[in-house]
C-alpha cells in the first residue's frame, strides 16, 4: 500500500463511525506486521482513548496473523527447527522477544557445559556433566507449585524463572544439548517426554550385536536428567498396559512436541477462561 493512502487510513481511525472504522480497520489487517510502527507511535502521542484503544487491538491482530503465518510455514517444512518452533510460540504470548537474546542464554548454558567435557568421557558421562550444569547450577525444574500456569509454556519465561512443565523443560534440555552435538531425540512417552541417545553403533557395542535399537539409553528431563534403560521403560509400559505399542520406545518427530506443548497452552488457558487464547492457539494448533 502506498505511503499516501496507507496515512489517510490511519487518518481514519477516530471515526466515530463504526461502519467507517470497520472498513479502515479491514484495509490496515491486510497490511505486514512492518505497520506497526507506526500505528505505535500514534498510539504514543494520541491522548484519545478510543483511537487507543483501536490501535492496541489492531496491533494485536496483526501480531497474531503474523505469528500465525510464521508458525504454518515452521509446520510445512519437511524437517523443522526445534528452536524456532518453541521461540515463535512464546512470541504469540510475547510478540517483542527477540530471537537473538534467546538464544544467546541458551548458548550460554551449553557453553558452560562445553567447557566442562572433553573426548575422553564417554556418551554417559557427557550427559551427567549436562545434567550439573542444566540442573545444579542452573536450577531448572518442574514447576509443581503452579504446574497449569501457562507461563511454564513459554521460553523465556522457562529461562527466567527456571520453572517450566515436564515438556517445556525437555524441550530446552534438548536444545542445550543440541548444540553441543549430543545425538538426543524425543519419545513420545505418556504423561511426559523422555529423550532417547541415539547412537547405533554405541547401543550395539553396550548392549549387542542382537540389540534391535538404535538408542543407548534413555533420558528423563522431568527427574533431572535420569538414566533409564529400556529394562524400565518395558516395565513401566507394562505396568500400564501399553508394552506393545513401540511408538514409547522410539523417536519422534520434533514437531511432536510443539504440537503437545500447544496442546497443554491452550488446557491452561481454557482452564483459566481466556477463550480467546483458546481460539486463537486452536486455529494455531491445526496447521501442525
Amino acid at each position: 500500500m502506498k505511503t499516501d493512502r496507507l496515512q489517510a487510513l490511519i487518518a481514519l481511525l477516530d471515526d466515530p463511525d463504526e461502519a467507517v472504522y470497520e472498513e479502515v480497520e479491514q484495509q490496515l489487517l491486510c497490511e505486514d506486521s512492518q505497520i506497526i510502527d507506526q500505528l505505535e507511535q500514534i498510539w504514543e502521542t494520541s491522548l484519545d482513548e478510543l483511537i487507543q484503544t483501536r490501535i492496541e487491538n489492531l496491533i494485536q491482530q496483526i501480531q497474531f496473523s503474523d505469528t500465525r503465518t510464521r508458525i504454518w510455514n515452521w509446520g510445512n517444512q519437511k524437517q523443522v527447527d526445534l528452536f524456532e518452533g518453541f521461540f515463535l510460540l512464546s512470541q504469540y504470548q510475547y510478540p517483542d522477544l527477540k530471537l537473538k537474546n534467546v538464544r544467546s542464554k541458551i548458548q550460554k548454558i551449553s557453553n558452560d557445559v562445553w567447557l566442562e567435557i572433553n573426548n575422553k568421557l564417554t556418551s554417559l558421562e557427557k550427559i551427567t556433566v549436562l545434567n550439573h550444569i542444566f540442573y545444579d547450577v542452573n536450577k531448572f525444574s518442574i514447576n509443581l507449585n503452579n504446574l497449569n500456569s501457562p507461563q511454564n509454556c513459554y521460553l523465556n519465561q522457562l529461562l527466567e524463572t527456571k520453572r517450566g512443565n515436564a515438556i517445556s523443560v525437555a524441550i530446552l534440555y534438548a536444545l542445550v544439548a543440541r548444540e553441543l552435538k549430543f545425538p538426543l531425540q524425543f519419545i513420545n512417552f505418556p504423561k511426559t517426554p523422555l529423550l532417547a541417545y541415539v547412537d547405533t553403533d554405541l547401543a550395539q557395542e553396550a548392549h549387542g550385536k542382537d540389540y534391535q535399537s538404535s538408542i543407548l539409553f534413555y533420558i528423563n528431563p522431568s527427574n533431572k536428567g535420569a538414566i533409564i534403560g529400556r529394562k524400565e521403560v518395558e516395565f513401566f509400559l507394562n505396568k500400564n498396559d501399553q508394552y506393545g505399542s513401540t511408538d514409547f520406545y522410539e523417536p519422534c518427530e520434533d514437531k511432536v512436541m510443539i504440537k503437545k506443548l500447544l496442546e497443554l497452552l491452550i488446557e491452561s488457558y481454557d482452564s483459566l477462561g481466556y477463550q480467546d487464547k483458546v481460539d486463537d492457539l486452536s486455529q494455531i494448533i491445526s496447521f501442525l
